[in-house]
Parts: structure tokens; C-alpha cells; sequence
């Protein structure tokens, strides 16, 4: 009797091992298994003169782990727009580093195929950072490879003629296709949001809204920093000819802009109908142009491998600061440490007639701080 009794409980104990285990492989699915990011590291744009990679488009899409069969489809129709998305990726991870350099959380990459290792499980305002950015310098670049005749459908921009824009005035120059890059990138980033079925009101949902929410707002961003440029033509200076035509605004001045979305970043929940709600109701309704967040941020102020956190310890920190970077703030209360380097360079040089050069040597003192 007892041996029958210890039987059904190792049967039980196995049957909810086996559950548990089911339902965090669930859970961490659709990101564990690296992600579209990833793209970045293989230098595409490096390798785009090699016609034996890019001939044969199976071998380069299958090169490319962390697509979704659906991001497949998109690379093998369009082989030659994945050099401009790979450097829009890695030039957008880039522009995260320096939004984020002084900050507890400096945008961090990991060496595995996630890109940004377990922060990607975690919905907080720093993974919707990381999608808005990227979705929006992936858009820039393919806009800006269609102007520059690097992709075979699409060219030079053709955008209305804006209804302000001076009578006399030409437009027609070869401007950034905004239109072809938003529509490029919005069909090959969101669809992995898109085609994996997940139960309407689940966090699986939740997390899936909450990215295409992000990758949108990153797009209306390169929409909403364009502007109009204009040259003017003419023998002398006498600018007989304006021409104008649009151009798109640099990615430091995109990443400035969702720099701010995220310190104004909102947060939200997923109903049972499928939509993202705000979690507090005295928070006005976020646009399309905000980032929205379903969960709080990780401790950035201690190291913790399993939530990506690699805390703040001996990060360089600006002792006269009273903000985020200073050392108050950044070494989270712990203090810091000075530490003093001396510089010797060579200064006040004179060039000798002929033909020497003749420097004096300068030493300076600096101080470095670095939290404890």
C-alpha cells in the first residue's frame, strides 16, 4: 500500500515537473531563440560583394539566426535589402549605447544570439527602447539604400509635392524613401509579431502588442523628424533655381527623440478582449508615437546574470554630475573611488624652418571616479 502510494506521487511530481517545465519553454519560445537582432553581427554589408553568398539566397537567409520562417520568406524575396537592414540593426545598437552611456542600464550586448541576453524576456522600458530604435534605424537605412540606387525596387523618393512648399520652387530631387522604408521594415520586423498564435489575453499577447507598439513608434519617429531640404542653383550665388526634395533626419536626432519617449514611457496591461490598457488610469492614453511597458525594470545597480543586470560596479562615473551619470546617482548610494592618472603629451610644437618640428612636453594630472 505504501509502495503504491510513493508510485502515484513520483507519477504526480513528474507530471508537474513536466508542466512547469512546459510553460517556461512557453514563455521564453518566441525570444530564447535568439532574436532578429542578431542580424546585425554578420557584417552583411561587408559580405555584399561576395556573389557567391548572395546568388544562392537559402544560404544566406539560413546564416541568419533568430529569423522567424515568416522573416525567412521576407530575406529570400528581397536578398539584397538584408545588407541595409544588418547595418541599420548594428548602427541603431550603437545609438542605444550612446542614449544610454551614462545611465545604469548602458544598452548592454551579450554574446549570444538574443543580442541582449535575458533583458529580452523582460517587457520593461529599456526592451521597448531597443525595438524602437532598432525598427527606426532599420527604416533609415533601407530609406537612404533606396536613394543611393542599392536595392533593385524601389529608387528616389516619390512624395507629394508639399502644399506649403513655394510656387517657384522645383521639387523632384532625389530625396530618402521614406514611404518604401517604412513599409519594408513595418512587413519584415513586425511579422514575427504576427504569425505566432498565442492565446487572446495571455502575456504572450500582451508581449507581442507591446512590440509592434514599439517598432511603430520607432518608424513614426523617422517620419516625424523628416523634413524638407532645399538647394539652391544659379551662376555666382544668384540661386536662380531652388530645388527641394525630402530628407530624412540623422539618427542621433531620432535617437535623441526616443531617448524621451522612454523616460515618458507608459505603462499598460493586456486586457482579456487582446489590447493593451493602461495600468494606471490616471495616466493619460499613450499615442502612437510613445513607448509603452508591461513590466518594471530590472535592479541595474547590482550584477544579476539571470535578469541580464551587470550592475553598476566599476562603471566610470562624473563626480560633479547631479544626474543619472553622476556618482551619486549611478554607483546607486555605494560610493566611489578616485583614482588619479597622469598624461604626458607632447604640446606647444613649433615648426622650425627646414624642416623640424619642436614640442615641449606637457604632464597632466586627471581624475577618474569609479563606483564601488
Amino acid at each position: 500500500m505504501a509502495s503504491r502510494t510513493v508510485f502515484r506521487f513520483l507519477i504526480l511530481l513528474t507530471a508537474l515537473v513536466w508542466i512547469v517545465t512546459a510553460d517556461n519553454k512557453k514563455r521564453r519560445e518566441p525570444w530564447t531563440n535568439g532574436s532578429w537582432f542578431n542580424i546585425a553581427r554578420l557584417e552583411l554589408e561587408k559580405l555584399s560583394n561576395r556573389t557567391d553568398l548572395f546568388s544562392d539566397t537559402s544560404r544566406l537567409c539560413a546564416r541568419i539566426h533568430g529569423l522567424t520562417s515568416g522573416q525567412r520568406r521576407v530575406c529570400k524575396r528581397h536578398k539584397d535589402h538584408m545588407p541595409a537592414v544588418s547595418g541599420g540593426v548594428k548602427k541603431g545598437i550603437e545609438e542605444c549605447q550612446y542614449q544610454f552611456r551614462g545611465r545604469r542600464w548602458n544598452c548592454t550586448v551579450s554574446g549570444d544570439e538574443t543580442v541582449f541576453g535575458p533583458l529580452t524576456l523582460i517587457a520593461s522600458r529599456e526592451t521597448a527602447f531597443t525595438h524602437a530604435i532598432t525598427s527606426a534605424s532599420v527604416s533609415l537605412s533601407v530609406s537612404r539604400a533606396c536613394r543611393d540606387g542599392r536595392l533593385s525596387s524601389c529608387g528616389c523618393s516619390r512624395a507629394r509635392r508639399p502644399r506649403n512648399l513655394h510656387e517657384e520652387w522645383v521639387w523632384g530631387g532625389c530625396g530618402d524613401n521614406l514611404e518604401y522604408g517604412y513599409k519594408f521594415t513595418e512587413g519584415f520586423v513586425d511579422i514575427r509579431e504576427r504569425e505566432r498564435k498565442v492565446k487572446r489575453g495571455s502575456r504572450e499577447q500582451g508581449r507581442q502588442l507591446m512590440n509592434r507598439h514599439n517598432n511603430e513608434a520607432g518608424r513614426r519617429a523617422v517620419i516625424k523628424k523628416s523634413r524638407v531640404n532645399c538647394k539652391c542653383h544659379g551662376v555666382s550665388g544668384s540661386c536662380s533655381l531652388i530645388t527641394c526634395w525630402q530628407q530624412l533626419a540623422t539618427l542621433r536626432e531620432i535617437g535623441d527623440y526616443l531617448r524621451d519617449k522612454y523616460d515618458g514611457a507608459t505603462e499598460v496591461k493586456v486586457s482579456r478582449r487582446g489590447k493593451l490598457r493602461l495600468s494606471d488610469p490616471h495616466y493619460s492614453l499613450p499615442t502612437a508615437q510613445d513607448l509603452v511597458y508591461l513590466e518594471d525594470s530590472p535592479n541595474y545597480c547590482v550584477r544579476n546574470d539571470s535578469l541580464g543586470s551587470l550592475g553598476t560596479s566599476g562603471r566610470e562615473c562624473n563626480r560633479t554630475s547631479a544626474g543619472i551619470d553622476g556618482c551619486s546617482l549611478l554607483c546607486c548610494g555605494r560610493g566611489y573611488n578616485t583614482k588619479r592618472i597622469v598624461i604626458k603629451e607632447r604640446c606647444g610644437c613649433k615648426f622650425h624652418w627646414c624642416c623640424r618640428v619642436e614640442c615641449n612636453t606637457c604632464v597632466k594630472t586627471l581624475e577618474m571616479h569609479t563606483c564601488k
